[in-house]
């Protein structure tokens, strides 16, 4: 790596665990009701709102109720942002008369951005009205990264209980992270994007002329407005001269803040944060990705304080930043030698650098290799998915690094509570793999991991390769699902296997090689982003629920640390081996074999 790589890796981390620490106290203070008194105006408020609501808030849940009150609350958000997408054309705030979305990507994009993945198989400037990307798209952004951090305090309560039958009040947690985390946090990221020349208007779309004209080609549409085919069957092109160059608006800056801080990662524009009104300036690139994280890393801290003991949560830290920093070393290195096709006669194919000035191709020109690969290791280490490069055009084991990312269930930091809740599944089922080594009931922070623990530990693990590897092969053995890749061979193979690791995975980024808003992609997509989603928030509560019912135990003299190196390393070694273990054998036939083939010249 280069030494700006380093500087920028080792600044990067410094700032946000210097940031992460006060937000923790924060985090904690939301989860445990404890306000301060200069809030009581809003606390007033939010009583009405339960009022309002026939909300006791005083009134905890068991899980079970917990559960049911989520699913129904995210399944009543799908219908709302199916229904606003489809209504669009008659709705006020679109100026661009922006018609109704179809009904498969309408149905996609409401499970996507109810389950906090935000994958889009659309281009948000072309497809959505002002309204509908504010009252259906950012409003989710919101309520589903509350929903996240809600299910981690409700796992947080289950081990820091002693022998309760509640986890807390689900209408309770949304409401404060909503009101006293995401809002106040959002505001103030929106003005700092504004400041840097991020766009927030309800203007019409702006026609300018461009300084030269520009002719490109475009598939000829009939009468139907559908592409016209020749006899072959090949769709006719025909050639375009513009003098013009339409700019779009809208209120990006406040969709910008929440997509980034809650883990969402749905862009305003197509291009996502590649695009300059999303990401202006080198600065906003930077503190972008320090907002990713910022939450992630802010609950592993407020989980150490809520169990009484902050060496639980800085050991937790400790294994998501190994993990995380062996990823960016990876990827970094990978896109500053470049690709080995590339490499000029003569030069020796061991050497670190075998396309000179590496591979810029899918790299922001503004940023450069080392900001976009560190930019792409954070989105697909937490369940973010927004974008400053194009994955697709990465090297292949470069391009590897965000796949396996996701495959690792988004748990190195990972999104908005999820990644929390995630980590602390594999470190239950570390712990009782470390109990049946030396022959004793495992232990985590005195809490006895018994039978029910472990059948929902294993369902919450299994669940997201069981959707990612049966979704794939659903995908390439159809017709529907091979028509979508441009690319033939192992790199189209990765493409569709990168799609299904975003969507079970909740992540939202992708290759962008596959051509997925279809029907049939658009309803394979959706079901992974569902189940994957809720697939594993259920056990997690089930979890909660098991371990707050359970008296807290006195750690003896057989039981297992788990503050320290030992513990660490064992949680660190269950995540890659657990976690990836399933994936290999696909690994290997996409960017493992494209990797050997460009080694070798083809």
């Amino acid at each position: 790596m280069t030494s700006y790589a380093w500087i920028l890796l080792v600044a990067y981390l410094a700032i946000l665990f210097l940031i992460a620490w006060p937000m923790s106290l924060w985090l904690a203070a939301v989860a445990d009701g404890r306000l301060p008194r200069w809030l009581r105006p809003i606390t007033r408020l939010e009583a009405g709102v339960y009022r309002l609501a026939r909300v006791d808030p005083a009134a905890g849940m068991s899980w079970k109720t917990y559960a049911l009150a989520l699913l129904a609350f995210n399944t009543l958000g799908v219908v709302v942002v199916y229904a606003l997408q489809r209504w669009q054309v008659w709705m006020p705030l679109n100026p661009q008369s922006m018609a109704a979305v179809s009904p498969d990507s309408a149905f996609n994009t409401a499970v996507s951005f109810v389950t906090n993945t935000n994958w889009q198989g659309y281009a948000g400037e072309a497809s959505m009205s002002y309204l509908t990307q504010m009252l259906a798209l950012a409003v989710q952004n919101f309520l589903s990264a509350a929903t996240g951090i809600a299910v981690a305090f409700a796992l947080i309560r289950g081990f820091a209980a002693r022998s309760a039958a509640v986890i807390g009040n689900f209408w309770v947690d949304v409401t404060r992270i909503t009101s006293y985390v995401l809002l106040p946090l959002s505001l103030v990221f929106a003005v700092f994007l504004v400041s840097q020349g991020a766009i927030q208007n309800f203007s019409a779309y702006q026609d300018v002329a461009t300084v030269e004209p520009v002719t490109y080609q475009q598939p000829k549409l009939g009468t139907d407005g559908q592409p016209v085919k020749d006899a072959q069957g090949d769709v006719v092109m025909e050639d375009v001269t513009r003098n013009a160059q339409t700019i779009a608006m809208g209120p990006v800056a406040s969709q910008e803040a929440i997509k980034m801080l809650g883990t969402n990662g749905g862009g305003y524009f197509n291009a996502n944060s590649a695009f300059p009104y999303e990401n202006p300036t080198p600065l906003s690139n930077f503190v972008q990705m320090l907002s990713i994280f910022l939450i992630p890393a802010g609950l592993v801290f407020a989980f150490g304080r809520m169990v009484g003991d902050q060496r639980q949560g800085v050991a937790v830290l400790a294994a998501m930043t190994v993990l995380f920093v062996a990823a960016v070393l990876v990827v970094t290195l990978e896109e500053q030698a470049g690709n080995p096709v590339f490499a000029p006669l003569g030069v020796d194919q061991t050497a670190s650098e075998v396309q000179p000035g590496g591979n810029m191709e899918g790299k922001e020109a503004r940023f450069g290799i080392a900001a976009t690969t560190l930019f792409a290791a954070i989105t697909t280490a937490a369940s973010c998915g927004a974008v400053n490069g194009m994955h697709d055009s990465f090297t292949a084991l470069g391009g590897a690094v965000p796949l396996v990312l996701i495959q690792l269930g988004e748990v190195v930091f990972g999104g908005v509570g999820a990644g929390l809740y995630g980590m602390l599944i594999f470190a239950i089922l570390a712990v009782f793999i470390a109990g049946l080594m030396i022959g004793r009931t495992p232990e985590y922070l005195g809490k006895k991991i018994e039978s029910f623990e472990m059948k929902m530990t294993s369902i919450a693990i299994l669940v997201s390769p069981i959707l990612v590897l049966a979704g794939t092969a659903i995908a390439v053995l159809t017709d529907a699902g091979r028509a979508g890749v441009a690319n033939p061979g192992a790199h189209g193979f990765s493409e569709i296997l990168y799609a299904l690791s975003s969507a079970a995975n909740n992540n939202g980024s992708a290759f962008a090689g596959l051509s997925a808003n279809t029907p049939f992609y658009n309803t394979l997509l959706a079901v992974a982003m569902w189940f994957g989603r809720f697939g594993v928030i259920v056990p997690v509560l089930a979890i909660a629920g098991s371990l707050a019912a359970k008296k807290r135990l006195t750690p003896g003299a057989g039981t297992l640390p788990t503050h320290g190196p030992l513990f660490v390393l064992l949680l660190i070694g269950t995540v890659v081996l657990v976690g990836l273990l399933n994936y290999v054998p696909a690994l290997a036939l996409g960017p493992v074999v494209e990797h050997l083939m460009s080694w070798s010249g083809r």
